[in-house]
């Protein structure tokens, strides 16, 4: 009965991801050829190196290295991941007898290639795009691999303790939005997440907090989204806000192994202070209900805050960040931001907060884009961390 079950999920993922590649083919070919185009390097504007044009044009890429500094994973590694971004043209529809013109987010083909010096390793790829008549957005991603990572477990008279262990992974996520609203910034639609997962111990010891389900199993959550997105800018916005909610519900009825709720909810605002000067801030909190596995409980998510180190049924955190365009396309960044993880909100406030702080530079790599890269480096409660940046830290 639980081979008939996988298979079953593994026919309706199959059949989901062969609908969204045919339906991204037929997209892609109702939109117009461009004409062949001279590819340059530099900006027609103020001549500065940018890849504008060779994405456009040439559909080229940009490779972005990512090292690893997350001490879960070894403490050091890296991964390759090539972006490719496809300019969409504004979309001019009528509405009510009034002719309205639509902008287009771009769209985003992935690749990602990882290795870390515990010996972890991932392979993926994702796509992000628009079905621009109909006004859904959608996403869709897939990976497989093997991941050496360390979790942490408080316990009565020893305190904190480490535990290490291996997980075989293989997940698949998809995700569809139906835009509406005079000028589409509300969307809802639905999400589904599919993670088969293989876990092995690596201590002497087998920690308790572990059920013996949890080493081989199967997660199948359904759920919903409901975003409002007003940013300037997808990848590095200048003003504007994204507010979000969404759930997640794991149930045997769908062919999961476990029965539990995931509440997610994030608030992202940006907004000029003066000239050159743009504030940024977040607000994010996650709540987890049920009995789910105990890797997939919120922990903080900070720069240079280990991820899965400070995990609990709820989190709750905030981050400021501020950007001083200073010359030219150079720009730096300054960042702070503090959280709790808890399990009941009656004691939410009798555990320690976890803070971190950091600075950083950008660069306008891509203008027509809006997007720029750059490295951070961050403290935590711990240790420092360096994180090479695309678009935005808070890129959703």
């Amino acid at each position: 009965m639980q081979k008939l079950r996988h298979i079953f999920i593994l026919f309706i993922l199959i059949g989901c991801c062969l609908f969204a590649v045919k339906a991204i083919a037929q997209d892609d070919k109702k939109e117009e050829k461009k004409e062949k185009h001279k590819v340059s390097f530099k900006d027609s504007l103020d001549h500065a190196f940018d890849l504008s044009d060779y994405m456009i044009y040439s559909h080229g890429f940009v490779l972005v290295p990512v090292p690893i500094t997350e001490p879960a994973l070894g403490g050091i590694g890296g991964a390759l991941v090539p972006v490719f971004l496809k300019q969409r043209a504004p979309l001019v529809d009528t509405v009510n007898g009034k002719v309205r013109v639509r902008r287009i987010n771009p769209d985003i083909t992935g690749a990602l290639a990882m290795y870390t010096a515990n010996n972890s390793w991932l392979a993926g790829a994702f796509r992000s795009g628009t079905f621009a008549k109909p006004n859904i957005t959608y996403r869709v991603m897939a990976a497989y691999g093997s991941l050496n990572m360390s979790f942490y477990h408080t316990f009565p008279v020893i305190g904190e303790k480490e535990f290490k262990f291996n997980f075989k992974i293989v997940p698949i996520y998809l995700q569809a939005l139906k835009q509406f609203g005079a000028k589409n910034r509300w969307s809802a639609g639905i999400q589904y997440l599919f993670l088969d997962a293989k876990i092995a111990s690596k201590g002497d010891n087998v920690p308790d907090f572990v059920t013996s389900k949890e080493y081989n199993s199967i997660i199948s959550q359904a759920g919903g989204v409901f975003q409002y997105d007003s940013r300037d800018n997808i990848f590095t916005p200048n003003k504007g806000v994204r507010l979000e909610t969404d759930f997640f519900w794991s149930n045997s009825a769908i062919g999961s192994d476990y029965n539990s709720w995931q509440i997610d909810y994030s608030a992202i605002g940006f907004t000029p202070i003066v000239k050159k000067l743009i504030g940024g801030l977040r607000i994010e909190g996650q709540q987890s209900l049920g009995s789910p596995p105990f890797y997939t409980l919120p922990s903080i998510n900070l720069r240079g805050v280990p991820s899965g180190r400070y995990q609990g049924k709820a989190t709750l955190l905030s981050e400021v960040e501020t950007r001083w365009d200073l010359y030219k396309r150079w720009s730096v960044v300054f960042y702070g931001g503090t959280g709790v993880a808890y399990d009941k909100w009656s004691n939410m406030f009798e555990n320690d907060l976890v803070y971190s702080y950091g600075t950083g530079f950008r660069y306008l790599i891509a203008r027509k884009f809006g997007l720029r890269m750059g490295a951070d480096v961050a403290r935590g409660p711990e240790k420092w961390a360096y994180y090479i940046v695309f678009g935005s830290s808070w890129l959703r």
